[in-house]
């Protein structure tokens, strides 16, 4: 498979850093089932690669991720109760093994980044984005609900803030997430790809033992949150089954297709 048809990128330098770059800019790097196994497999063997220093995940084109694609969706909407259930777990797969990689993990994200994208950067210890990006967790307008990443983004933003974005798909921009706790350093587009820089040279600085160690300290810290050890398998099955039971619910079904159809759902004002 050519470059141009690969969903994901996945390069590693001579430093050791690893860049997994979301990689279908006609459609603004929106997810779908493929792109989601592609980097499940990229991330499960990047994280067996002792040579790797860290991982930087980005996107191609003018937009981080527009979240779900419109085609899967259309897939989404047809499939039973199972199958959207394991599609689901496919995705909190993705998430927990980003959440849970043991190096350092950058989100360099160059524009707008909705839904699950919002989720990829709730994942990782750092995020530099560009000024003008705009972030939103739209899936409520639709008649879905942000389940799988919700911890992920609760664990990031607090209870607060993810309630507020949650509930109300409010679009944010660049400077709002830094306040919030999503977003660490805001730039200029062109200065992008010297922060990204600027944060491996600070990066490779450190020990990556002390890395993976002080990472792993942090996720016991809180033996009482969602994506504890304790508690993760009754998280993912209480989001997977959430996300499974409200896209085959009527009200699910009727948001969905008032999306795809482009007509207004019907809690929506004409």
């Amino acid at each position: 498979m050519s470059a141009t048809q690969q969903r994901v990128l996945c390069e590693v330098d001579n430093r050791g850093i690893a860049t997994m770059t979301l990689n279908r800019p006609d459609k603004h790097n929106a997810f779908d089932d493929a792109m989601i196994n592609e980097m499940v497999e990229h991330l499960q063997n990047l994280a067996q690669d002792a040579s790797i220093r860290a991982l930087i995940v980005a996107g191609t084109g003018k937009s981080f991720s527009a979240g779900a694609d419109l085609a899967w969706m259309q897939r989404m909407a047809e499939y039973d109760r199972d199958a959207n259930l394991a599609d689901a777990q496919q995705l909190a797969l993705l998430m927990r093994l980003l959440d849970d990689f043991n190096r350092p993990t950058l989100a360099l994200v160059n524009g707008a980044a909705f839904g699950g994208a919002v989720g990829l950067m709730a994942c990782c210890d750092s995020v530099i984005a560009v000024d003008n990006a705009k972030f939103c967790l739209s899936e409520v307008r639709i008649g879905l609900i942000p389940a799988v990443i919700s911890p992920f983004v609760a664990n990031k933003l607090g209870n607060s803030w993810g309630r507020h974005l949650m509930t109300s798909a409010a679009v944010f921009d660049a400077a709002q997430g830094r306040e919030v706790g999503l977003v660490h350093q805001v730039v200029a587009i062109d200065e992008l790809a010297a922060a990204g820089e600027q944060w491996i040279k600070q990066t490779l600085n450190n020990s990556p033992e002390a890395v993976a160690h002080i990472k792993q300290l942090l996720r016991e810290f809180d033996s009482n949150a969602p994506l504890a050890k304790e508690s993760l398998a009754s998280t993912e099955a209480a989001t997977t089954g959430a996300i499974a039971d409200i896209r085959v619910s009527e009200a699910g079904q009727a948001g969905l297709q008032a999306f795809l159809t482009k007509q207004p759902a019907p809690w929506q004002q004409s």
